[in-house]
């Protein structure tokens, strides 16, 4: 049930990354669409989402070593909001500077990481449940 939803949210990010990004920077970005993303953003937005669809329909050792780094990053950002901003900020955008977070979206940081720590600890369990 778990890869299936994953699945899907990997088909979704693939066929529309602009609204993917559109909604981030919404929820975001103190000035949504002030900045500009840089050129690989969008492509590389679909392409995670077909990697993601893909290795779920797959599952095995790949789907667990992604929901592994899934739980890992899911905990760097729910500990470290602040360091997920600047090294977001720096990778997505060509100019760093000009982009102003919206200081509400820390919380809504720190529920994602903690989702992302419970669907990694949810695909563990399922994983190891046979063993």
């Amino acid at each position: 049930m778990l890869r299936t939803l994953i699945g899907v949210l990997g088909v979704v990010t693939a066929l529309f990354p602009d609204e993917i990004v559109a909604l981030f920077e919404t929820l975001a970005i103190a000035e949504p669409g002030e900045g500009t993303t840089r050129s690989w953003v969008n492509p590389g937005i679909r392409m995670e989402g077909i990697l993601i669809a893909v290795i779920s329909l797959l599952g095995g050792r790949s789907y667990g070593w992604t929901m592994n780094v899934t739980g890992a990053f899911g905990a760097i950002v729910l500990v470290f909001p602040d360091l997920y901003r600047k090294v977001a900020v720096t990778l997505l955008y060509e100019r760093p500077d000009s982009i102003e977070w919206n200081e509400r979206f820390t919380t809504g940081l720190r529920i994602i990481g903690a989702v992302y720590v419970l669907l990694a600890a949810i695909a563990y369990k399922n994983r190891t449940k046979d063993v």
